[in-house]
C-alpha cells in the first residue's frame, strides 16, 4: 500500500524523504518503506528494457539532489591511487619496459604523456584483447615511471565519506544487483539450447543497467568500496539469492540457476555416477578423477571393437596418475557461491564473457578488497571457464575477454603466490589443461602402429587449429614468470609428473610418413598447430621454469625435472614399441620430451655446476634417445633433397619452420645439443656409423667406381651425402650450449644473420632467436643488443634516389666481421631458404674481392677456430678421432680424386672441414681405453690408432670390395690391375705377385661395412655377450639390406689396389684443383712458414694448404711424408677408364657449364644493344626537333625531320596520311594553384587553435579576379583578358619516344586482349610507352617536317617596327582555313577531345554561357598557358639556371602549340574588338557602344602572357620569328604601363604629387618615352583625372608609406613586376625557335631575357642602371597610347572605383609550391588526430587519413562520408587535386597517392631511429620526419611523376 502512494510522489521529493528517514536512530519505517518501494519498483517481472526503474535508483541513490552532482560530491573523496582506466580492444596504450616490472605492464596515452619516459624503451600498441593501465601500482611497474597524478598518493589526504553520503547506496544496491542476477537467471535455459542470438538479446536489454553498474565505478575509491562490500558480503547474498518465499518467479529463477550449476564441475553430474559406480573401493575421490578416464575413450569412436580395450588401457593409465596427484576434489566438483560476486561472475562465463561485464569487473580492481576476492573467485571458476571456452562458437572473442581479465590478476606476483597457496592455483591450471587436451587425444601411428599405446594430440582438431588453449597456457606461462610461484611448481613432484604427462601428449604429434607412389590428394595445413602448440603449450612453459634455475641453490629442482623426463621418456619408448630400429619413411618434429630433458641438461652444466655424468641415462637409453632427433635432421636432408616431394608442400614448410628464427632455439638447437651429448658419450664408431646409415649413404662410401643403392636415387645421393657430412660438421663445431657465453652466442647469431643480407634493426630483432619465452624478462632491445649491433654492423643511412625505391636504413656487418667472424656454419644451421647461404657466400666473396684479399676464382667457405669446449663435452671430439670417419674421410678422398659419380666440391670441402676439425680438436690419448686390436674387427686394420694425425700419413694399399658383376673393376680381373704408380716396368710384377699371392692379399685387402658395425656394437652392449657380437660381426655387404624381393645383379668381391694415405691423397687434390704437375715443391713447407697468414681466405687450394701445414707443424712425421710426397714428382693419374655413368655425369656437368656461358654471353650482348639503343632513342632529336636547328649555323638541314617508331622499328618523316606521335601522358593538374605568396610551406595544424586559410593561393587569388571582372565586363572580353587552367590545368608531358599513329592503335588492341595484372585501364586509353614502359595516356600527333620555308621562317629582317605592326596585323585578319580532312588532323581532334576529357568540367566552365566557343577558347589557350608555367615551376621558378633542363628535354610543347593552333585558327578574333589595335593605335574615342553592352576589359587589367599565347597561338602557323619578337615587344609596353599603374597606387598621396610633378619636367626630353619618370608621371595624372580611383586607399594609411620610394626600389618594383611575363616569352620562344636559354645571376635575370627577346642591346649600357624603361618600344606616341588605356579605367562608373583598384594592383609573383611542413615528432600527429572527429560526419574515423596538400582531415573508406557513391578520400583528391591526392593515413604512418582512378601506397615519411618505416604503427617505436623523404615526395607532387617512379598501383573503385 505504502509502496503505492510512493510511486505516484515525484522521484526527487520521495528520495530525500526516505534518506532522511533513513538518517534517524529508529529507521525501521524508512527501512520498511525502502524495501516496499523496491519490491514494487525492482521488480524482475518487469521487461528489462524498461528504463523506469532505472530512473528510481539514480534518484534514490542521490538522496534527492540531481545524480551528477551526486556523482561529483563522491568523487571528491576518491581516495584512489591507481589509475586502472580500463580499454578494450583497439585501444591504443603505451608500453614501457624501462619502468615495468612485470612484462604485461601498460599504461593509458594520458598517463604515459603525463609521465617522464625519455630515453626510455617504450612503445605504442594497440591493444589486441584489452587491457588496463597500471600507472600507480607499484607491484608491475617502477614508480619513477607513475604519472604526476598517480605519483602524488593522493589517498592519503582525502577526507573519508560522510555516512549519510552513501547510507541510500548501501540500501539500494543489493536489490538492484540481485535483480540484474535474476535478470541473467531468467534469460539463461538449461540445458545449452540457447542459441547464441537469445543470450545476445538476453545482454542488449541489460546493458543500460549493467552501464549504470560501470558508471558507479567510474565514481571512484569511495564507491566501489560500497560496491566490494554489497558483491563480497555472503549474509545479503543469503538474504536475497534464494527470493521471497511467495514469488512464484524469482522460485522457479533459482531453479533455473541451480540447474544451470549442476553441470559447473569438471565433470558433469551424470559420469560422476556412472565412475562411482564402477569403482566403490575408491571411495569418494573417484568421483571427482574419474573424469580424466571416462573422457578418453568417447575421443574416437572409429572402431568400437579396438577401442574399448584400447581406450580402457588410456583411460587407466591417465586415471592412475592423476588420481595420486589432485591434492583437492573441489577442482572437478560443481561451483557453489557465496556471495555476489560469485555469482556474477558465474553469469559473465555462461554469457561467454560479454564486453561489458567484463568492464565492470575490471573496472573494481582498484579496490584491493576486491582484487582478492575477485581472484580468488576467478581461480575457483577457472574448471568452468575452460568448459565454456571449448563450447564457445566465438572462441576468439572469448579468448581475448578471458585474458583481458586474467592478465590483470596473475601478473601481480603477490596476488599470484596467495591464490596459489591458498587456492592450488597451480593444481587447477595444470589439471584444466589437461583435461582440455585429453578431449582431442588419438592414438598415436609412430614406430608400432599396431600396437601402441602411446595417445597424442590430434593437430587437426579446431582446440589446436584454432589455438583455443591459448589463454590457460598464457596465463600458466604468465605464473610461472613469478619466482615465489615457479619454485612452488617445481618442488611438487607429482605436479611435474602430471605436467610431464601433459607434455607427452604433443610428443610425436603430426606424424608424416612419406608417400612413395602417388602425391598426396590433400595437403594438411595441421603443421601450423603442431609447431603452434609445441611452441606455446610445451616450450614456453619450458623456458619460464628455465630461467629459475639459473643458480646452484636450484640444482634439485633441475635434478627432479630430469629425472622425470627420463621416466617419461622411458614410458614413451615402452608406449610405442620402440626398441632399437626406427620404422621407415615416418618422421615427426615434435618431440618435447627429449628438448625438456636437453635444455636441463643445457642448464645445469651452464649455470649450475652440475656433472654431466650424474644426469645421464646408462649407454643403451642414451642410444634410444638419440634416434629420434637423428631421425629429424636425416629427414631435413631428405626433404631438402626432394625425397619427400609427394607429400606437397606443406612438408617443406615443416622443415623450414623447425629451423625459423622463432622456433630454432626452442627446437633444432636443443636437439642438435641432445645429439652432441649422445655422440660425447657413445662410442664414436657406433654413431658415425648411425649417421651415415639414417643418411643412407652408406652404399655410397665404396672404393667400387659402381655401387647399387636401393634406397636412394642417383639424384638425391649427392644432396644426401652432404647433408650427413654437413650435419657431422655442424655437430663436431657448434658450440652454442657446449660452452658459449650468452654475449658470444648472440653475437654469432648476429652475424650470421648479417651475413646472409643486410638487414632493418626491425628484422634482425625478430631473426635473433631470443628466449622464446615473452615473460622471461630478458627483452630483445636491450641494451646489449645494442652495444653487440654497433660492434659487428655498420649503419647505412636510408639512401633516396628520386627514381628509385625508398631505401630503409640497413646494417651492413664490418669488414673485419667479414675477415675474422663470418661462420658458414651458423649460417646453415640458420637459413630458412637455401638460397640464404649462397647470398651469403656471394657477399663474402664479393667482399674478398673488394679487399683483394682472393680475386681468382670463386672462394671456398672460411674455416673458423671455434671455442673452447666445456670439459663436459670434451668426448665430442673423440668423433673426430675415430676409425670409421677416418675410414670415411679416405674413401671420399679417394672418390673426388677419381671423379666418382655424386661427389662435389660441398662434399670435398666438408671432408675437409672435418679433417681441420680434427687436426684442431686433439683427444688427450687414454691408454687403458683402447681397446687391443682384435683381428676379425675386420675394419680395425685400415688404420694402426684413433689419432687422425698419426692416421693422415697411414698408407693403405689394397682393399676389398663388394661391386656389382657389371662394374668396370670385375672386368679387369684377370688382366693386371692398373697401378697407381707410373713406370711401366711394374706392371708385369705386379701381375704375377697378385696372382701368386692372392691369398695374403686377401687377408691384407681392407673391407668396410658399417651397418655391420653399428650392429654390433649395439648388440654387445645390450647383451654384453661375446657369443651373439662374434656372429654379429661377420661383414654382412649393406648392400643386401632393404632389398626389394628382385633380381639384383650378383656381388662379387673384388681387390683394389690403392697405395694411398690421405696425405698423398691430399695432394694429388691440390694438383687437380690448381691443374698444374707438382703444384707443390718440396721446399713448399719452408716458405709456407713465411706467411702463416695466407690460408684464411681463399678456395679449395687454400684449404688444403692449410690443412698440410697444420699437419706438418703438428707432427714430424707427417712433415716428412708430405716431403717425400711431394719430392716423387708425379702425373696425375688418368681416372682408370672411367665408368660410363660417371662420364655422363662429368659430360652433363661440363655441358651444363657451357651452357651456362653461353647464355651469360647472349644477356650480356641483348643488354649492351639494349643500352645503345635507349641512348640513341632517348636522343631521338629531342622532341622540338623541327626547332633543333643550329642558329648560327649557315648551312640549315633543308630535310624532313625524321622519326623513329618505336613498335615497327621504322624510321621515317610524319606525313599527313600517316602521322608519327608522341607518347604522351595527360594528367590534370592543380599545383599552380596551390602556390603562395610566401616561400615557407604551412604548417600541418596539431592542436584546435592553428588552422590552414586556403584563400591566400594563387587558385583562389585568379578565381578572385575572373570572378571579379566578370562583373562588370563583356564576358567574351573577360575571358580573353586572363588564363584559367591554375587549379585542374591539362599538364602534358612526354617520355620522348614517337610511334605510328596506326602502330599505336594496334598496340592498343593487343593490351586490350591481354587485360592481365596491368594496373592501368586500356579502356581509357591508358598505356604503357612500348620501350621505356613509362605510363602514359595519349597520343600527340607530329606535325609534317617543313623544309626551305624554314630559313625565311627564322631569319630576321631588318624591318622597322611599324612595319612589322602592320603585317602582324594583315596575318591576324587572314581567317582560319579548315585544314583539309586527313589522317592527321583527325587525330589532332581526337587529342583535343582527350585534352578536354582530362580534365573536370568545372575547370573549364568559367564563362557565363558554358560551352560557349569563348569558353572553349580560354580552356584551349590556357593549356599552353599551363605547362609554360608548370616548366618554369620546374626550372626554379626562373630561367637563370638557362640550358635545356630535364623537363625541356621531355617537353612536348611544341607539338602541343601546333594542334592546339589547328584548333584555335578556328574562332576568328571579332576585328572590332582586336585588342591588337588597341595595342597598337590610338583609336578615336568610340562613343557608339550601347548602355545596356557591358565594356570590354580595359587594356590595363588585361593579363599580357595571355594575351601573347592568343596572339600567338591564332595567327597563321608558323609564325616568322621577327613577328613574335614584334608581339613581344607591343605586349612589353602593355606590361611595362601595368606596371608603373600597380607601382602608383602603393604611393602614399604626397608621394605620388612628387613623382608626377618631377616627371613632368623630363616629357619633354628627347628621350622621354623611355624614361620611368616622366612615363610615371603621366599615368599618375591620367589617373588622377577621377577622383576615386585613389582615394580608395586614404582609409586605411598603404603598408609602404612609411618607406620612402628611391629610384632604385622603384626600378626592382618594375622589373619584379614585368619578370613574370618575360620569363613565359622568353620560354615560349626557346620552344618554337628552339634559341638557347643562356643563364645568369639571379640579378641580372631582367636584362638576361630581355636581351635574350631582343628588346635590349645584349651589352646593357653601363651608365643606365634604369634599364627596364629602356626596353620600350613604342610605335605611336608613348603618352597617347598611355592615355588612352588610362582612359578606359578611369571611364568606367565610379561605383566600380575601388573594384577597379583592386584589379589595377594585381600580384604576379608566386612562391614555389610546397607540402604542408609537418612536425618532427610523428606522435604529436597521431595523439591530436588518431581521436579527432571528422568534420562532415562527426564520428571519430575508423582510418582517419590527412590531405598533405590542404591539410584537410578526411575518412578512408568511411561510408559515413561517401557523396555521390565516392568515398572522401577519392572525392577530396578530385577537389583539391585535380584527382591528385597525397594523404598521410594517421593509424599506418604511411602516404598513399590517388591518381584519377588508381592508387598506390607511397611509403612512409616518418622513420624510427633506425631509419625504418612503421607500417600500421606496428611496432609502435617513436618516429621522427625524414626530410629528405618528404622532399622526394613534394618533388615527385611538382614535376607530376608519380606514375612513373611508384609501380605498384591498382584501381580503387571510389572506394577509398
Amino acid at each position: 500500500m505504502m509502496a503505492a502512494l510512493l510511486l505516484r510522489r515525484d522521484k526527487k521529493s520521495t528520495a530525500a524523504h526516505l534518506k532522511s528517514d533513513l538518517n534517524r536512530t529508529d529507521n525501521s519505517s524508512g527501512v520498511r518503506q525502502l524495501q516496499e518501494l523496491l519490491d514494487s519498483v525492482l521488480n524482475p517481472e518487469k521487461p528489462a528494457a524498461d528504463t523506469e526503474a532505472l530512473d528510481w535508483c539514480k534518484c534514490l541513490i542521490a538522496g534527492g539532489e540531481g545524480f551528477e552532482e551526486f556523482c561529483k560530491t563522491v568523487r571528491s573523496y576518491d581516495n584512489a591511487t591507481l589509475c586502472g582506466l580500463v580499454w578494450t580492444a583497439n585501444f591504443v596504450a603505451y608500453r614501457c619496459r624501462t619502468c615495468g616490472i612485470s612484462p604485461c605492464m601498460s599504461l593509458c596515452a594520458e598517463c604515459f604523456n603525463n609521465g617522464d619516459h625519455t630515453g626510455h624503451d617504450f612503445n605504442m600498441f594497440r591493444s589486441q584483447a584489452g587491457g588496463a593501465c597500471d600507472c600507480g601500482d607499484s607491484n608491475v611497474m617502477r614508480e619513477t615511471g607513475f604519472c604526476r597524478r598517480h605519483r602524488l598518493r593522493t589517498g592519503e589526504n582525502v577526507p573519508s565519506v560522510p555516512r549519510d553520503l552513501i547510507l541510500m547506496s548501501e540500501m539500494v544496491l543489493p536489490r538492484f544487483i540481485i535483480c540484474i542476477i535474476q535478470y541473467l537467471r531468467d534469460g539463461y535455459t538449461e540445458p545449452d539450447t540457447s542459441t547464441e542470438r537469445d543470450l545476445q538479446k538476453v545482454l542488449q536489454q541489460l546493458e543500460p543497467q549493467i552501464s549504470f553498474l560501470e558508471e558507479l565505478t567510474k565514481m571512484g575509491g569511495a564507491m566501489r568500496t560500497v560496491l566490494t562490500k554489497i558483491l563480497t558480503n555472503q549474509q545479503t547474498f543469503k538474504d536475497l539469492s534464494m527470493g521471497q518465499e511467495e514469488n512464484v518467479f524469482a522460485k522457479k529463477n533459482y531453479e533455473n540457476y541451480l540447474s544451470a550449476l549442476k553441470n559447473s564441475g569438471l565433470v558433469s553430474v551424470e559420469q560422476k555416477a556412472q565412475t562411482g559406480a564402477a569403482e566403490p573401493t575408491r571411495g569418494s575421490e573417484t568421483g571427482a578423477l574419474g573424469l580424466l578416464g571416462a573422457a578418453a575413450p568417447s575421443s574416437s569412436e572409429s572402431n568400437k571393437e579396438e577401442d574399448q580395450d584400447g581406450g580402457q588401457s588410456i583411460g587407466q593409465r591417465k586415471r592412475v596418475k592423476l588420481s595420486s596427484t589432485t591434492k583437492d576434489p573441489s577442482i572437478m566438483d560443481s561451483l557453489k557461491h557465496k556471495c555476489f560476486l560469485e555469482e556474477l561472475l558465474f553469469w559473465t562465463i555462461k554469457y561467454e564473457f560479454p564486453q561489458k561485464m567484463v568492464t565492470f569487473l575490471l573496472n573494481m580492481l582498484p579496490d584491493q578488497d576486491y582484487k582478492i576476492t575477485f581472484t580468488k573467485t576467478f581461480v575457483q571458476h577457472y574448471a568452468f571457464i575452460m568448459k565454456t571456452l571449448m563450447k564457445s562458437q566465438e572462441s576468439d572473442t572469448m579468448s581475448n575477454r578471458i585474458v583481458h581479465i586474467s592478465v590483470q590478476l596473475f601478473s601481480n606476483e603477490d596476488l599470484a603466490r596467495h591464490v596459489t597457496e591458498e587456492c592450488q592455483l597451480l593444481d587447477i591450471m595444470v589439471t584444466v589443461l589437461l583435461y582440455m587436451m585429453e578431449s582431442c587425444l588419438i592414438k598415436s601411428e609412430l614406430q608400432d602402429e599396431e600396437n601402441s599405446r602411446h595417445v597424442v594430440v590430434n593437430c587437426s582438431e579446431a582446440l589446436l587449429k584454432n589455438n583455443t588453449y591459448w589463454p590457460l597456457v598464457s596465463d600458466f606461462i604468465n605464473i610461472l614468470s613469478h619466482q615465489s610461484v615457479a619454485k612452488k611448481f617445481l618442488e611438487d613432484h607429482s605436479l611435474l609428473m602430471l605436467w610431464m604427462s601433459f607434455v607427452s601428449f604433443f610428443q610425436g604429434m603430426n606424424l608424416n610418413k612419406r608417400e612413395l607412389s602417388e602425391h598426396v590428394e590433400f595437403e594438411s595445413q595441421t603443421y601450423y598447430a603442431a609447431f603452434a602448440a609445441e611452441l606455446e603449450a610445451c616450450a614456453q612453459p619450458m623456458w619460464g621454469l628455465l630461467t629459475h634455475c639459473k643458480v646452484k641453490e636450484t640444482q634439485e629442482y633441475t635434478k627432479t625435472v630430469v629425472r622425470y623426463c627420463l621416466e617419461t621418456l622411458q614410458i614413451w619408448f615402452d608406449a610405442i614399441g620402440f626398441v632399437d630400429e626406427l620404422a621407415p619413411n615416418q618422421v615427426t618434429f615434435h618431440l618435447p620430451l627429449h628438448r625438456y630433458y636437453a635444455m636441463f641438461l643445457s642448464k645445469a652444466v651452464k649455470c649450475q655446476g652440475l656433472d654431466l655424468e650424474s644426469l645421464l641415462p646408462d649407454q643403451e637409453m642414451l642410444m634410444r634417445i638419440m634416434v629420434h632427433p637423428l631421425q629429424i635432421q636425416a629427414s631435413l636432408s631428405e626433404i631438402h633433397s626432394n625425397m619427400w616431394v609427394r607429400n606437397g608442400l606443406q612438408i617443406k614448410g615443416q622443415a623450414m619452420t623447425y629451423v625459423q628464427s622463432h622456433f630454432c632455439n626452442s627446437m633444432i638447437d636443443p636437439d642438435i645439443f641432445l645429439l652432441q651429448v649422445c655422440a660425447s658419450r657413445l662410442d664414436p664408431d657406433y654413431f658415425i656409423s648411425s649417421v651415415f646409415e639414417r643418411f643412407k649413404v652408406v652404399d655410397l662410401l665404396t672404393m667400387a667406381s659402381v655401387h647399387q643403392n636401393t634406397v636412394l636415387d642417383g639424384e638425391q645421393e649427392r644432396p644426401m651425402l652432404e647433408g650427413a657430412l654437413t650435419f657431422l660438421v655442424i655437430l663436431s663445431s657448434l658450440r652454442i650450449h657446449l660452452g658459449m657465453a650468452d654475449d658470444e652466442i648472440l653475437r654469432a647469431e648476429m652475424v650470421s644473420q648479417l651475413c646472409m643480407n643486410d638487414r632493418t634493426h626491425s628484422s634482425l630483432l625478430d631473426l635473433i632467436p631470443e628466449n622464446p619465452n615473452p615473460k622471461s624478462g630478458i627483452v630483445p632491445g636491450s641494451c646489449s643488443f645494442e652495444e653487440m649491433l654497433s660492434a659487428v654492423a655498420d649503419f647505412k643511412a636510408p639512401v633516396f634516389e628520386l627514381g628509385g625505391s625508398m631505401q630503409q636504413g640497413m646494417y651492413t656487418p664490418k669488414a673485419e666481421v667479414w675477415e675474422k667472424e663470418f661462420d658458414p656454419i651458423m649460417v646453415i644451421l640458420r637459413t630458412v631458404y637455401r638460397r640464404d647461404v649462397q647470398s651469403a657466400m656471394d657477399r663474402y666473396s664479393a667482399f674478398l674481392k673488394q679487399s683483394g684479399m682472393h680475386t681468382t676464382g670463386n672462394p671456398w667457405p672460411p674455416y673458423k677456430e671455434r671455442t673452447p669446449l666445456h670439459p663436459c663435452y670434451k668426448g665430442l671430439d673423440r668423433l673426430l678421432h675415430c676409425k670409421t670417419l677416418h675410414i670415411v674421410i679416405f674413401t671420399l678422398l679417394y672418390k673426388i680424386w677419381l671423379d666418382h659419380s655424386n661427389m662435389s666440391e660441398h662434399v670435398l670441402c666438408m671432408v675437409l672441414y672435418l679433417i681441420e676439425l680434427g687436426l684442431d680438436n686433439q683427444v688427450e690419448e687414454d691408454k687403458e681405453d683402447e681397446e687391443p686390436c682384435i683381428e676379425e674387427h675386420c675394419h680395425d686394420s685400415w688404420f694402426p690408432g684413433t689419432n687422425l694425425l698419426s692416421n693422415l700419413h697411414h698408407v693403405i694399399n689394397y682393399v676389398r670390395v663388394r661391386v656389382p658383376e657389371t662394374a668396370p673393376e670385375v672386368k679387369r680381373e684377370r688382366e693386371p690391375p692398373a697401378s697407381t704408380s707410373a713406370e711401366a716396368s711394374n706392371f708385369g710384377q705386379n701381375s704375377r705377385r697378385l696372382t701368386g699371392n692372392w691369398r695374403e692379399n686377401v687377408r691384407e685387402a681392407q673391407v668396410f661395412s658399417l651397418v655391420a658395425e653399428r650392429r654390433r656394437k649395439f648388440q654387445e652392449i645390450i647383451n654384453r655377450s661375446s657369443t651373439e657380437a662374434s656372429q654379429a660381426v661377420r661383414p654382412k655387404s649393406s648392400s643386401t639390406r632393404w632389398v626389394p624381393p628382385g633380381t639384383p645383379p650378383q656381388l662379387v668381391t673384388e681387390i683394389l689396389e690403392i697405395h694411398e694415405s690421405m696425405l698423398s691423397l691430399l695432394i694429388k687434390l691440390h694438383q687437380k684443383l690448381s691443374a698444374k704437375q707438382n703444384s707443390l715443391s718440396a721446399t713448399w713447407l719452408e716458405d709456407m712458414d713465411a706467411n702463416p697468414n695466407r690460408h684464411v681466405h681463399g678456395d679449395g687450394i687454400t684449404a688444403i694448404e692449410r690443412i698440410l701445414t697444420k699437419a706438418a707443424t703438428r707432427s714430424h712425421q707427417s712433415k716428412r711424408s708430405i716431403q717425400e710426397i711431394c719430392g716423387k714428382v708425379f702425373p696425375p693419374v688418368a681416372p682408370k677408364k672411367n665408368s660410363p655413368t660417371a662420364k655422363k655425369t662429368m659430360d652433363k656437368e661440363e655441358r651444363r657449364q657451357r651452357a651456362r656461358e653461353r647464355q651469360q654471353k647472349l644477356l650480356a650482348e641483348f643488354a649492351s644493344r639494349q643500352k645503345s639503343f635507349m641512348e640513341t632513342a632517348m636522343d631521338v632529336e629531342s622532341p622540338d626537333t623541327e626547332a633543333a636547328m643550329d642558329l648560327g649555323a649557315s648551312e640549315v638541314k633543308e630535310s624532313e625531320v625524321l622519326y623513329d617508331c618505336v613498335i615497327c622499328g621504322q624510321s621515317g618523316p610524319s606525313t599527313e596520311d600517316r602521322p608519327t606521335g608522341l607518347v604522351v601522358l595527360l594528367q590534370a593538374s592543380s599545383v599552380l594553384g596551390h602556390r603562395c605568396k610566401s616561400d615557407e610551406a604551412k604548417k600541418l595544424p596539431t592542436t584546435d587553435e592553428e588552422r590552414i586559410y586556403p584563400a591566400d593561393t594563387c587558385g583562389a587569388a585568379h578565381d578572385v579576379r575572373l570572378a571579379l571582372m566578370q562583373s562588370f565586363f563583356k564576358d567574351s572580353s573577360c575571358l580573353q583578358s586572363v588564363s584559367i587552367g591554375w587549379d585542374g590545368g591539362v599538364y602534358v608531358q612526354t617520355c620522348g619516344h614517337t610511334l605510328h599513329i596506326d602502330c599505336h592503335k594496334s598496340y592498343m588492341e593487343s593490351l586490350r586482349n591481354d587485360q592481365g595484372m596491368q594496373g592501368f585501364s586500356v579502356d581509357k586509353g591508358e598505356f604503357t610507352c612500348p620501350l621505356c614502359r613509362q605510363f602514359a595516356n595519349s597520343v600527340l600527333p607530329c606535325r609534317p617536317g617543313r623544309s626551305t620555308e624554314v630559313v625565311s621562317w627564322h631569319m630576321s629582317t631588318n624591318k622597322k617596327t611599324s612595319v612589322l605592326v602592320k603585317e602582324v596585323e594583315d596575318l591576324q585578319e587572314q581567317l582560319g582555313l579548315f585544314p583539309t580532312e586527313s589522317n592527321l588532323s583527325k587525330e589532332m581532334e581526337l587529342v583535343i577531345k582527350d585534352i578536354k576529357n582530362t580534365t573536370q568540367r568545372k575547370y573549364m566552365d568559367y564563362g557565363k554561357n558554358p560551352g560557349s566557343p569563348d569558353n572553349d577558347f580560354l580552356f584551349m589557350y590556357s593549356v599552353a598557358r599551363t605547362n609554360l608555367e608548370l616548366e618554369l615551376v620546374h626550372r626554379g621558378g626562373n630561367l637563370c639556371s638557362g640550358g635545356a633542363s630535364g623537363a625541356a628535354k621531355r617537353s612536348c610543347l611544341n607539338q602541343l602549340f601546333h594542334v592546339l593552333a589547328m584548333h584555335m585558327r578556328l574562332y576568328s578574333i571579332d576585328s572590332a574588338y582586336n585588342p591588337w589595335t588597341r595595342l597598337t593605335q590610338v583609336a578615336p574615342s568610340r562613343d557608339d557602344c550601347l548602355d545596356d553592352e557591358r565594356p570590354e576589359v580595359p587594356m590595363l587589367f588585361r593579363d599580357c602572357p595571355s594575351l601573347l599565347i592568343i596572339f600567338v597561338l591564332t595567327m597563321p602557323q608558323p609564325l616568322r620569328k621577327e613577328h613574335f619578337i614584334c608581339l613581344v615587344r607591343t605586349l612589353y609596353n602593355l606590361q611595362y604601363t601595368q606596371a608603373l599603374a600597380a607601382l602608383s597606387a602603393k604611393f602614399s598621396p604626397e608621394e605620388r604629387q612628387a613623382w608626377s610633378t618631377s616627371g613632368t619636367l623630363k616629357k619633354n626630353a628627347f628621350n622621354a618615352e623611355k624614361s620611368y619618370e616622366a612615363l610615371l608621371s603621366h599615368v599618375i595624372t591620367e589617373l588622377s583625372m577621377v577622383k576615386t580611383v585613389y582615394d580608395v586607399n586614404t582609409e586605411e594609411p598603404s603598408m609602404l608609406s612609411t618607406s620612402v620610394w628611391s629610384p632604385q626600389s622603384i626600378e626592382y618594383s618594375l622589373q619584379q613586376f614585368c619578370l613574370p611575363y618575360l620569363r613565359l616569352s622568353c620560354l615560349l620562344q626557346h620552344h618554337l625557335y628552339g634559341d638557347n636559354l643562356s643563364g645568369c645571376p639571379e640579378e641580372e635575370e631582367f636584362s638576361g631575357l630581355a636581351g635574350c627577346l631582343g628588346l635590349l642591346d645584349p651589352a646593357p649600357q653601363p651608365s643606365n642602371p634604369m634599364y627596364s624603361a629602356s626596353c620600350l618600344d613604342w610605335t605611336v606616341s608613348a603618352f597617347d597610347l598611355m592615355s588612352q588605356w588610362c582612359s578606359e579605367v578611369t571611364g568606367l562608373a565610379d561605383t566600380q572605383a575601388e573594384k577597379s583598384m583592386t584589379l589595377l594592383v594585381q600580384d604576379l609573383q608566386w612562391a614555389s609550391p610546397h607540402l604542408l611542413h609537418l612536425p618532427d615528432n610523428y606522435n604529436t600527429i597521431f595523439q591530436y588526430y588518431h581521436k579527432k572527429a571528422c568534420t562532415a560526419c562527426k564520428k571519430v574515423p575508423k582510418d582517419p587519413a590527412l590531405c598533405l596538400i590542404c591539410g584537410t582531415f578526411v575518412c578512408l573508406k568511411g561510408l559515413c562520408c561517401k557523396q555521390q557513391g565516392i568515398c572522401e578520400c577519392v572525392w577530396h583528391s578530385q577537389h583539391c587535386g585535380a584527382a591528385t591526392g597525397i594523404f598521410l593515413l594517421i593509424n599506418a604512418s604511411v602516404v598513399i597517392i590517388i591518381r584519377g582512378h588508381r592508387f598506390c601506397l607511397w611509403g612512409s615519411v616518418y622513420l624510427d631511429a633506425h631509419g625504418e618505416e612503421d607500417r600500421d604503427l606496428r611496432r609502435g617505436k617513436p618516429l621522427f620526419l625524414c626530410v629528405e623523404r618528404y622532399r622526394v615526395l613534394e618533388q615527385q607532387w611538382v614535376s607530376h611523376t608519380f606514375d612513373h617512379i611508384n609501380k605498384r598501383w591498382g584501381p580503387h573503385y571510389n572506394g577509398l
